[in-house]
């Protein structure tokens, strides 16, 4: 998601899991607050919600910032669901490409498991995360944003939802932070190819 200056790059995806987003409450508020401090970020949606909202991922697709596959259930990769895994993803791209018209090979796995062998088959590339301050478990948003900002270093990706009122604060609140402290936010595609 972002990248703070020459020093130090950053990434927040904000995924979708299970019971998340795109929102159509929390996600427009995220939307808002990123836009107004033009910080662009990474967006990982499951299927079953972008087909819900499809009119939020035209928005986020225009505002700039990248979109990626989370399955469109939100189904955890096992050793007897490859298949099913398999078909969530093409049925999730397939629909975030009919919205947007972009071709979507980032993917950020439910519970980051992954099988290597969908990177040639798919022509997808797995996003996972350095920072995870567990903001679906907890509504105290100062502890969100601490646990972001005493841990967040040079290049680390930071998982957070938006799908509650207190992970959308703490996530603008890391973004405050962080810029203050000199960071650049950026997508995933910067980070990971840079």
């Amino acid at each position: 998601m972002p990248y703070f200056t020459e020093k130090l790059k950053f990434l927040i995806p904000y995924l979708t899991s299970a019971d998340d987003g795109p929102h159509p409450t929390y996600t427009e508020q995220l939307l808002d607050g990123l836009q107004e401090r033009g910080v662009h970020v990474t967006f990982f949606v499951t299927g079953e919600h972008a087909e819900l909202h499809p009119e939020i991922i035209e928005r986020m697709s225009e505002e700039g910032h990248l979109i990626g596959n989370h399955t469109y259930s939100h189904i955890q990769l096992t050793a007897g669901n490859r298949e099913a895994f398999k078909d969530e993803l093409i049925r999730t791209n397939e629909i975030i490409m009919g919205i947007t018209g972009q071709e979507v090979i980032y993917v950020r796995p439910p519970y980051g498991s992954w099988d290597k062998k969908f990177e040639t088959e798919l022509n997808m590339f797995p996003v996972l995360w350095s920072v995870d301050p567990l903001d679906w478990c907890t509504d105290n948003v100062s502890s969100i944003t601490s646990r972001v900002c005493s841990r967040v270093e040079e290049n680390d990706i930071i998982l957070m939802h938006d799908y509650s009122a207190s992970s959308v604060t703490a996530a603008l609140q890391v973004v405050d932070e962080l810029l203050k402290e000199g960071y650049v936010f950026v997508t995933v595609d910067e980070i990971l190819f840079d």
